[in-house]
């Protein structure tokens, strides 16, 4: 009876691994989605943001 205490709860572990796997791999999906989705969005932004930094940069040296 003990062993087969030790098996249920040795399998419920490998199930709770499994789940949490499963819900990663679900959330890595999800935020490759959508990253390709939304990507030349954030690659304007980001050059928008690089091109007033430089901006900033070259006023504050005299430039």
């Amino acid at each position: 009876m003990m062993k087969l205490s030790k098996n249920v709860r040795k399998s419920r572990k490998g199930q709770s691994l499994v789940e949490y796997g499963l819900i990663l791999a679900l959330v890595s999906v999800v935020a490759i989605v959508v990253l390709t989705q939304m990507g030349g969005q954030i690659k304007n932004i980001i050059d928008k943001v690089n091109v007033q930094l430089e901006t900033a940069a070259n006023q504050a040296s005299g430039g």
